[in-house]
């Protein structure tokens, strides 16, 4: 995997779903992903991950679950001390935004989708 890899949490193999379609712009602009989610399956040639990354790895987490499906993720995803956390539309926690200030974790809300689009990821 190439540095800066960017986590997603809660990727689906369903074309229709947000995370599937940020985890496919991302490859399509050059970022290495690493989309993790409890379905097994596939995002065009990528794998979906049910095994969380070592830390170290992942620069960028990006959310696509809700404020309550994330409680169970805070240690994990704080462990992993990346440079940023991406609060998509819906998934807004100010818990886990909290939390990672405290940790010297970056916090964004904003769509990756637009900011991939935009040149702002």
């Amino acid at each position: 995997m190439k540095s800066p890899v960017t986590l997603v949490v809660g990727a689906s193999p369903n074309k229709e779903r947000y995370s599937f379609l940020a985890t496919e712009l991302l490859t399509k602009k050059g970022y290495a992903v690493y989309p993790f989610g409890i379905k097994k399956g596939m995002i065009n040639e990528i794998t979906i991950n049910n095994e969380w990354p070592e830390k170290g790895t992942i620069d960028t987490v990006t959310l696509y679950l809700g404020p309550a499906a994330q409680a169970d993720y805070y240690t994990p995803i704080l462990s992993l001390a990346p440079r940023r956390i991406i609060f998509n539309p819906g998934t807004e926690n100010p818990d886990l935004v909290a939390l990672a200030i405290q940790n010297g974790i970056e916090t964004i809300e904003a769509c990756t989708l637009v900011l991939l689009q935009t040149g702002q990821f």
